[in-house]
């Protein structure tokens, strides 16, 4: 696949993420945004339910101010700006797609953070069992595509250790 090509599936991810992740937030906040809030059981493991997430991952670096919301957008965009640099360069169709669903996520995030103040959250993962933060995580699908573009660099770099011997 050339390189043009390449950069063309990365930049095609990001933007089908981005818009996916936005018109699904869309919807979540139109059925789950309301004053009592409900509750949607999908599964016995899955929730649909609305939270508002002021940080980052768990809710780390939480701002309630302007003044930290604008400096999780920058710093989002200055992700943002570092992973189109190697989508540029990506040598595999696996890296490109990786780097375009990482891009499409953050500026997912990145937008809720403008418009709403913080980013919105619906899909709840739940369990009974004791599984540290994984017994009860609410996220979005800007974050599921982030996960799976992380997932798909581990992949591609296990794949060229191995071709490589390592």
């Amino acid at each position: 696949m050339s390189l043009a090509a390449r950069r063309f599936a990365g930049l095609a991810a990001a933007a089908f993420v981005l818009a996916a992740d936005q018109a699904s937030k869309l919807w979540a906040i139109g059925l789950l945004g309301g004053p009592d809030h409900p509750i949607y059981a999908l599964t016995p493991f899955l929730a649909l339910v609305m939270s508002w997430n002021r940080g980052v991952a768990y809710t780390m670096l939480r701002s309630d101010g302007d003044v930290g919301r604008y400096a999780l957008v920058a710093l989002a965009l200055a992700g943002v700006g570092l992973l189109s640099y190697w989508l540029w360069r990506a040598r595999s169709l696996v890296s490109s797609l990786a780097f375009g669903f990482l891009i499409g996520g953050a500026l997912g995030n990145a937008s809720d953070r403008l418009t709403h103040g913080a980013v919105a959250d619906f899909l709840y993962f739940h369990t009974p069992f004791s599984l540290g933060p994984l017994s009860n995580y609410i996220f979005n699908l800007a974050d599921a595509a982030i996960f799976v573009g992380v997932v798909l660099l581990v992949y591609e770099a296990t794949r060229r250790g191995a071709e490589h011997g390592a």
